[in-house]
């Protein structure tokens, strides 16, 4: 099958949050058969920024299904979409 890169929009669950930590807490939890392959502060509203996370996820049973669960674990994490599947470049 190959690599897909999935790009992960991480909302965290106050403009508090210390993304560098919160990227750090993520990074630890990701299964195996994926890693960070990059990652970018996005503004959002009123001080408060989505970490968006791009993973390559490899031949993983059910895709990004188990990084997404692994990721909505980590305490601080409000919530966590896929905003986009490709191919990595």
């Amino acid at each position: 099958m190959g690599e897909v890169a999935a790009t992960i929009k991480i909302m965290p669950e106050s403009p508090e949050t210390d993304l560098t930590d919160l990227k750090n807490k993520l990074e630890a939890v990701l299964p195996k058969g994926s890693e960070l392959y990059g990652s970018k502060e996005e503004p959002i509203a009123f001080g408060l920024k989505a970490l968006m996370l791009v993973v390559l996820v490899g031949d993983l049973e059910g895709g990004t299904e188990q990084v997404e669960e692994a990721f909505a674990a980590v305490s601080g994490v409000e919530s966590v979409q896929v905003v986009e599947l490709g191919r990595p470049v």
